[in-house]
């Protein structure tokens, strides 16, 4: 028997890691801040869910905490620096943070940690006293520690999104009181996930896309192929046109920004739930089963959009799109 590759040995969550190591290093420092170029960085998070969702979802991270920091008037990640945002905020106890005569502290369990075991710091959100805050935290050292076996993911297995336990570990204040929530790049950012989602779709539709190539489509799988490329054009202009808006007022003076995150958000989760739907009629169980790669993707897409917030985004939207009679009218 040939021996296994390097590759094939490696774990998922070590795969991701090191692409995502090589990535920070590489390519992060040219890609652009929202505000500035915004259609540009969507493309760049795009390409990397072509490329495995995983990292998009490592990486993204990384970006975004950068602009954060940037945003709330704190310096940029420093070379050899991996951050993550973990802000999830599902119900339960939670991370709590507190004043001391040595700073701020933070304890508690935050669940969805992507990067647990790469980062070498993190965003993180907590309730203080005074409220909602974001703090730095450097997991370097043993008040910050992944929760084994937290993730027992299939889909986004990759990702390494542990639970992290704290135990009054030292933290930095970011921005002040519900200062993560309130910045317009919140809403900026939120676009920049749904970019990394349609980036996993066209990967989820590579082999369709294939087997027209090679001349292999039947009319029903032919059919199949025009709805998903009018879904992936219609969506990738969507997304495209959203970075050239928030560049037009990066600051939301206008105050469209959550009206616009909702709409895109929804738009391409519809989009990927329907390349899933499309892409396995069409292809059967062929890839599934033989094509490690589309299998991951599919498995990864699936997890991944669920960020979305379905019928409750949807409700927002619609109590929103209501209370401004010009655009209901359109």
């Amino acid at each position: 028997m040939p021996p296994e590759s390097p590759d094939r040995r490696r774990t998922p969550e070590r795969r991701a890691a090191d692409l995502f190591v090589e990535f920070v290093e590489r390519e992060a420092p040219g890609v652009p801040l929202p505000g500035r170029s915004t259609a540009r960085r969507f493309a760049a998070l795009a390409a990397l869910g072509r490329r495995d969702l995983s990292l998009a979802r490592l990486a993204e991270g990384h970006l975004d905490a950068a602009a954060i920091l940037h945003e709330l008037g704190h310096p940029l990640p420093a070379a050899g620096e991996r951050w993550g945002v973990w802000a999830a905020r599902p119900p339960g106890p939670g991370v709590h943070a507190a004043r001391t005569d040595h700073g701020w502290r933070i304890s508690g369990v935050k669940p969805y940690c992507s990067g647990a075991r790469t980062c070498t710091h993190a965003l993180v959100s907590a309730d203080a006293d005074d409220g909602y805050r974001l703090f730095a935290v450097a997991l370097d050292h043993p008040d910050a520690d992944p929760v084994e076996g937290t993730w027992p993911a299939v889909g986004m297995v990759g990702s390494d999104s542990l639970d992290m336990s704290f135990t009054d570990a030292p933290a930095r204040a970011v921005g002040g009181v519900d200062g993560y929530l309130t910045r317009p790049g919140f809403q900026h950012g939120g676009i920049g996930v749904a970019a990394c989602w349609l980036g996993g779709a066209h990967a989820v539709a590579a082999p369709l896309y294939e087997r027209a190539a090679a001349g292999r489509l039947n009319e029903h799988a032919a059919a199949h192929l025009g709805t998903v490329d009018m879904l992936l054009h219609t969506a990738d202009a969507v997304v495209r046109q959203a970075g050239e808006d928030i560049d037009a007022d990066p600051l939301d003076e206008r105050e469209e920004a959550r009206v616009r995150t909702l709409r895109v958000r929804a738009l391409a989760e519809r989009v990927c739930t329907e390349i899933l739907h499309h892409v396995g009629r069409a292809t059967g169980a062929g890839p599934l089963c033989h094509d490690e790669r589309h299998a991951r993707a599919v498995a990864d897409l699936t997890v991944y959009v669920r960020q979305h917030h379905a019928e409750a985004n949807l409700a927002e939207l619609g109590r929103l799109a209501i209370t401004d009679p010009a655009e209901a009218a359109r």
